[in-house]
């Protein structure tokens, strides 16, 4: 139905009757019939005004019958408004008549209540101020009745901790200026209070530095907690603060002088004497703290502290420059400095041809080790490196304490933030300037000297052997000395930095420790590979010489088992711990490197740091495991794989019952009277054959390897030795029938599992990956032995299929056509 248009009449919405106007001929409608110059077109013309006649008809009906309701909806419009007018006229009369006299009255009242109201506040606050101005007449009484004759200082103090609580606009008013003042007190009330004040903390200043050359204890908590009370609880802090201080200065004098032999102060002597510095200011302030809190307020001890960081300051200065100057530190770090690690240098430079052997380089060792420890005493470096680390760690939990104590709890990783005036501190610069920049430098000379003299003293182990008739005398892993002692010095530099529980110092020592690893320990392993022990044969196809090829083994030893050392030392370091606590068996978990570091922040990074340490060390040496196992393969095992094939495979037939050749060995030539075992035996040529020659080329190199190292080589061999072997079925083209198929399937899968279980348990946890390499021979000697229903569904894609996926389409084709059947030639 056409929709009318809507309109808007008196307020409401009607509707319009929609255009009638017809003159206009429809869009695209043909002229009128007037112009109209064919029957044709008067028909058309026609045509078009019938849709018209019958389009307007439609829409006057629909109006026609839209006048009822729109009619209907216009007297109940009226009704309305007919109701709505006498509601208003009822409403307007009960407005005027009814309720005006009541709002009028209501309104009184209102007015009446507030009035009443200020009237009553009013007479309050006068109340309240005569009842301050009598207390404060009180109090002014009180003081100076107190401070005359009785000399009351507690009595005293408390009237003028009572008059501090009255307003300052009463105590100045007029009105307190005229009715507090009497004969015997005439002055305003603020002057005397301020009078007394005055007077009151001059004499609890004298009488606490009294009591505190007395040695007085009693006494100076006495008037220390009367300072408050007459408002000024600043000079009672700063006058605590220096008593404390004086206690400390004392006792860390007396510590520092304790030690007057030269003996007495070796070892941690210093460290000992920070550390006791240390523990006296946290014991004054977790002992007074409480104290300073009941009578001073919240967050009071705070002054004090920063009084006590002052002195500390001064007294852990004077320890760390005594220690410098004691340890000749600044001298070690020159000496550290100019050391030139001759031995690591010359051991990067390209080999000289001279008979004798350059001054310090690794033909001279003892010579080297001699010349270069003259230089720089590393036990007293040793020494220096635990003491800082001490040091270290005691100013970490020292300003884990006083930011504990100083800042507010309950506010995440903050309440682990040093307060502003430890940061500024001039022991913590001290402690960054003389320790922990020492202990970085110190550090890097102490590793990187450590990696030297191991390579330096580095032995070989004894007793290895690629003779698997002789047992190896040495104990697995084998690998030369430079390994545990470098992977020793790593874990115990670990230890030492983040004992710290300095994020700085973790994350300036863990990357130097990567950066030498991998710049001396890999690039030094990777020399003596390239020039020392490097398997190369005097005469090609021969096998190099046996010492060489035991010493490379153990150098691919050792990148091996560094990387798993480097691995277990970072997850010691990293891992969460459990503890059981309680007699129940509750497991308790600890992050350990939360507990160094409290920050959240702190923590990660430590973690992201050492993580960054095995991730890198793993990665840089895997691409020289990776070249170690390919020169091995290379040079010791690639040339000897064809011949063992060969072998083993001599003299063997596939065409059984085929006798064209009466010199070869087929499996159908054995006495017809044997035992089936004894012809299944004798018929096992291949294994046999090749487990034999495989295990003489592999064990050897099995028990000297470590475990993963030998898994690497296995997998490069076998997938050489997989190669090889699909050449050799490939080349067995028309030379293999159907029964020859079946028994080809099955020395080839013998093949596989003897490849596999070689070295003993070496093979065993890999063996079915290492099958794997196996799976394109494998199926195609399941080709060549399908039945014929097999190979059609193969062809079909079917189930089958799946088995031989390996095969490319034209693979399959063409092994199944190597295979000469009966009455058949594919």
């Amino acid at each position: 139905m056409p929709e009318a248009n809507v309109g808007e009449v008196n307020g409401h919405a009607v509707a319009t009757p929609p255009s009638l106007d017809s003159s206009k001929p429809h869009a695209g409608s043909s002229s009128d019939i007037f112009n109209a110059s064919s029957l044709a077109e008067i028909k058309a013309t026609l045509s078009h005004l019938h849709e018209q006649e019958t389009s307007v008809t439609a829409r006057l009906d629909a109006l026609v019958a839209s006048q009822k309701d729109f009619s209907r909806e216009l007297g109940r419009l009226d009704l309305l408004r007919a109701h709505l007018g006498s509601q208003t006229t009822t409403t307007r009369s009960i407005s005027h008549g009814m309720l005006s006299e009541a709002a009028a009255t209501a309104e009184r009242i209102s007015s009446a209540v507030r009035r009443l109201d200020l009237e009553q506040s009013r007479v309050k606050s006068t109340l309240e101020v005569v009842e301050q101005v009598s207390e404060l007449k009180a109090c002014v009484l009180g003081v100076a009745g107190s401070m005359g004759a009785p000399q009351d200082w507690e009595t005293a103090a408390s009237y003028l901790s009572r008059a501090s609580k009255v307003p300052p606009e009463v105590v100045h008013g007029a009105f307190a200026a005229e009715m507090v003042p009497t004969a015997e007190v005439p002055d305003p009330p603020n002057v005397t209070l301020d009078n007394a004040a005055e007077s009151l903390c001059g004499l609890f200043l004298r009488e606490f530095d009294r009591a505190v050359k007395e040695n007085n204890g009693a006494k100076i908590t006495r008037f220390f907690k009367l300072f408050p009370l007459i408002g000024r609880s600043d000079v009672g802090l700063d006058v605590y603060g220096r008593y404390v201080c004086q206690g400390v200065a004392s006792r860390a004098r007396s510590n520092l002088n304790a030690g007057a032999g030269t003996q007495s102060k070796d070892g941690f002597f210093y460290a000992n004497v920070l550390t006791k510095l240390f523990e006296h200011i946290a014991q004054i302030v977790d002992g007074h703290g409480g104290l300073v809190e009941r009578h001073y307020g919240p967050r009071k001890m705070n002054r004090v502290i920063e009084r006590l960081q002052l002195e500390a300051d001064v007294q852990g200065g004077i320890i760390l420059d005594t220690w410098g100057d004691e340890r000749h530190v600044d001298r070690k770090l020159t000496d550290i400095k100019s050391y030139a690690f001759t031995f690591l240098v010359q051991s990067f430079l390209p080999p000289q041809r001279s008979a004798t052997p350059r001054s310090n380089s690794p033909a001279n060792r003892d010579g080297a080790s001699t010349a270069e420890d003259e230089g720089v005493d590393m036990k007293e470096i040793d020494g220096i490196l635990n003491e800082m680390a001490v040091m270290l760690g005691r100013w970490s939990l020292y300003c884990r304490f006083l930011a504990e104590t100083c800042n507010t709890p309950g506010e995440g990783d903050k309440l682990y933030t040093p307060p502003q005036f430890l940061q500024q501190s001039t022991l913590s610069k001290k402690v960054n300037d003389r320790l922990i920049s020492p202990f970085n430098a110190m550090t890097t000379f102490f590793f990187r000297r450590t990696v030297e003299k191991a390579f330096q003293l580095d032995e070989q182990p004894t007793g290895l052997t690629l003779n698997p008739q002789r047992p190896l005398k040495a104990d697995p892993p084998y690998i030369t000395s430079a390994v545990d002692d470098i992977m020793y010095i790593v874990n115990k530099v670990l230890q030492q930095s983040l004992a710290t529980s300095q994020i700085t110092v973790v994350t300036n020592v863990v990357p130097t420790l990567s950066r030498v690893l991998g710049s001396d320990f890999i690039g030094m392993t990777q020399r003596k590979m390239r020039d020392e022990c490097y398997p190369r044969a005097s005469v090609q196809g021969a096998q190099p010489p046996e010492h060489l090829i035991v010493s490379f083994l153990v150098l691919v030893n050792n990148l091996d088992v560094a990387v798993d050392y480097i691995r277990r030392i970072v997850q010691t370091h990293t891992e969460t711990r459990k503890t059981i606590t309680g007699p129940d068996g509750h497991t308790e978990e600890t992050d350990q490197l939360h507990s160094l570091f409290p920050m959240t922040a702190d923590a990660k990074l430590a973690a992201q740091t050492l993580q960054a340490l095995s991730s890198t060390f793993e990665s840089k040496v895997n691409d020289l495991l990776s070249d170690g196992i390919q020169v091995v393969f290379n040079n010791v095992i690639k040339h000897r794989l064809r011949p063992i094939l060969a072998d083993a495979f001599r003299d063997i037939d596939y065409q059984p019952g085929d006798d064209n050749d009466p010199t070869s060995t087929s499996y159908h030539e054995y006495d017809r009277d044997e035992d089936a075992d004894d012809k299944a035996s004798r018929a096992e040529l291949v294994r046999p054959r090749f487990a034999v020659s495989w295990a003489e080329l592999l064990v050897p190199i099995s028990r000297i390897l470590t475990a993963s190292a030998f898994d690497r080589l296995l997998t490069i061999t076998v997938a050489y030795l997989s190669r090889l072997l699909e050449k050799r079925l490939w080349s067995y083209q028309g030379r293999v029938n159907a029964l020859g198929a079946t028994r080809l399937e099955r020395d080839i899968s013998g093949i596989a599992s003897a490849a596999v279980d070689v070295g003993g348990t070496h093979g065993a946890p890999g063996r079915y990956r290492h099958r794997e390499a196996f799976a394109r021979c494998m199926q195609m000697t399941l080709i060549m032995g399908m039945d014929d229903d097999e190979w059609e569904d193969i062809l079909r894609g079917g189930e089958t299929a799946e088995v031989v996926e390996k095969l490319t389409r034209e693979e399959q084709a063409r092994i199944r056509g190597m295979v000469r059947r009966q009455g058949t030639q594919y």
